[in-house]
């Protein structure tokens, strides 16, 4: 995984087999970090792509997604697959409304609230730049399971 920041992507629309390739390749690696969501700056490509675990966790894959309203607010312990063993409260919206293009081309706008609001500012804060320490208020030490 990628820790990358102010990075300015490309937002290519065009929905080819490079890209489904590369959606399948992001889905894989997401279940097998056995993460909530992966951006495709993590790892290496530059485009606006991230998969979110839905709330039904089924992985969505958003092509140039936009927040386009987000609404009240909720606190939220946030890791990151790009920073391994760092952990942190944030504060985030609790609903996020965001505008994308679905695997098929299709634009589609959902609303999402909880943990899944936290994942796809998570992840669209990656395609800007932006990694989850920017919003950390308290970081928590973190506890590996194999000692």
């Amino acid at each position: 995984m990628k820790a990358l920041e102010d990075k300015i992507l490309k937002s290519g629309t065009v929905i080819d087999n490079k890209i489904l390739t590369l959606i399948g390749d992001m889905r894989d690696t997401l279940a097998k970090a056995n993460g909530l969501g992966l951006a495709a700056p993590q790892v290496g490509i530059n485009r606006r792509l991230c998969i979110v675990l839905d709330d039904d966790e089924t992985p969505m894959a958003l092509i140039n997604p936009e927040i386009i309203a987000s609404s009240g607010e909720q606190e939220f312990t946030e890791g990151c697959l790009s920073l391994p063993k760092v952990w942190g409260k944030t504060k985030r919206p609790a609903e996020v409304t965001v505008k994308a293009l679905n695997e098929n081309g299709e634009e589609i706008t959902i609303t999402r609230t909880g943990t899944t609001a936290v994942c796809l500012c998570h992840e669209i804060d990656h395609l800007n730049g932006i990694l989850f320490r920017a919003h950390v208020t308290e970081y928590i030490e973190y506890e590996d399971d194999d000692d």
